[in-house]
């Protein structure tokens, strides 16, 4: 019974906090065309303050979307563009010696803002794309001897072109799983690409103002925190990674021979919280099994490692887990 009273509260609660998610996405399509799922990942991403990888060749609105999602949440935003040539200092700081004070003073990077565009990673060196992992990882950075606290909400957006392979560095598989999400972006449709001829050629951008302000997306966040998930769905989301670690266990001994390695413990954590927040924008003060099936690809894609069988047969990860949630039993 103290359960429902909670789950009525928490309801009440999300219908008077979530009326900027509406504004949020008229706002977004008044400069971006189509790319739902993209804004909603977004969305899901800011709510559990995590941070977002996506996948996609260039010219599909990544930089736009979450340069007008900072507009609208009147967040600090910063663009790195990450080149083989780029230090740590370029992105964490540095320290630079002032002859006037004779003495070290401290130049932050652009790594401190609310909203950080980590555009092409994967053309950074190994150094680098460490520095920003770890900045996001721990939410702080050191700098000579202090440690900076990073602003709050913080969330990473790094965008990667999966055309291009000369001078990239791959993200190793420790690094990409400390991002919540990863995306993948397809191209828009042929009503959409006219749409968006019209919007760049033939009218004015619409101005974007704020519509949420920071202190109000702490606050829903916390909210997020607070919705109910039922034990069942706990041990459906732990079903679901296992099945990735023990397909037989799950019958499915094809994907023994496919699955190099299985979801870490961080896929459960993500899992759970990228699904509340999926809950919050249905307006939902619990989690059911379909929040969990929604955004099962965006977290799990990044954290499954594949066999050079399935390479070589052109078997994702996105086919493996669409035959993992056919096969695990739904509570």
């Amino acid at each position: 019974m103290n359960e429902t009273v909670n789950i009525r509260e928490i309801n009440d609660l999300i219908a008077s906090k979530s009326s900027f998610i509406s504004l949020i996405r008229s706002g977004m399509q008044r400069r971006i065309v189509g790319q739902k799922h993209l804004v909603d990942s977004l969305l899901i991403a800011l709510l559990c303050n995590g941070h977002i990888l996506l996948e996609g060749v260039p010219g599909l609105a990544k930089t736009l979307a979450i340069k007008t999602l900072s507009k609208l949440v009147d967040a600090k935003y910063n663009r790195i563009q990450f080149t083989p040539d780029l230090l740590p200092a370029d992105v964490i700081g540095t320290l630079i010696y002032s002859v006037k004070k004779e003495q070290f003073e401290i130049k932050k990077g652009p790594i401190f803002a609310n909203f950080v565009l980590a555009d092409e990673i994967n053309r950074a060196p190994a150094k680098v794309q460490s520095a920003l992992l770890e900045a996001m990882q721990e939410r702080q950075v050191t700098i000579g001897d202090e440690t900076f606290p990073l602003d709050h909400p913080f969330l990473v957006m790094a965008t990667q072109n999966p055309i291009e392979q000369e001078g990239t560095y791959q993200l190793p598989e420790a690094q990409t799983d400390r991002f919540l999400l990863k995306v993948v972006i397809g191209y828009p449709s042929k009503e959409e690409e006219k749409s968006i001829i019209r919007q760049n050629i033939f009218a004015e951008k619409m101005p974007v103002d704020a519509v949420v302000s920071l202190q109000e997306i702490n606050e829903v966040q916390k909210i997020v925190e607070k919705i109910y998930i039922d034990e069942k769905i706990e041990n459906y989301i732990v079903d679901v990674v296992f099945a990735t670690r023990e397909p037989s266990k799950y019958g499915l001994n094809d994907l023994a021979d496919i699955i190099g390695y299985g979801a870490s413990p961080r896929a459960s954590i993500s899992l759970t919280l990228a699904a509340r927040a999926y809950a919050f924008l249905q307006g939902r003060g619990y989690v059911i099994p379909e929040d969990v099936r929604a955004v099962c690809y965006d977290v799990m894609r990044h954290r499954i490692g594949l066999t050079y069988e399935a390479e070589a047969n052109n078997i994702s990860t996105d086919d493996v887990i669409t035959e993992i949630l056919d096969k695990v039993v739904v509570p």
